[in-house]
Parts: C-alpha cells; structure tokens; sequence
C-alpha cells in the first residue's frame, strides 16, 4: 500500500506582474513538481497501476 503525504498545500497565490512573488512563486511551483515526481518515481510499476497510471504518466502529471 502506498502512503503520500504533502506536508504543505500548494502555492496558490496569484503572483504580480514580475516581481519577488513571482519568482518565489514559480520556484515552489517547480519545487512541487520535483517533490511529486519524485515521490511516484519511488513507487512499483504495480503501485502505479493502483492508482491508475503508468511509469510514463509522471512527467506529464507533474507538469500540470
């Protein structure tokens, strides 16, 4: 059985036009990815099949 905790809700505040918001807002954003892609890379290829995904699902989900 596979566990995931986020520690933290994601970075959803609207970031300004340019900006420190804006830069500390794209390097959570990039650092959520990495931590997701991370967390189901580590998973079994039959663990991802529970969830409904396959090993090539991952980049494209933490694109999103």
């Amino acid at each position: 059985m596979a566990v995931f905790e986020m520690p933290r809700q994601p970075y959803t505040g609207a970031p300004r036009r340019g900006g420190f918001s804006a830069i500390v807002g794209a390097i959570v954003a990039w650092n959520d990815a990495r931590v997701t892609r991370k967390a189901l890379s580590a998973l079994t290829d039959r663990e991802l099949n529970d969830l409904g995904l396959l090993r090539g699902d991952i980049e494209e989900i933490t694109r999103r």
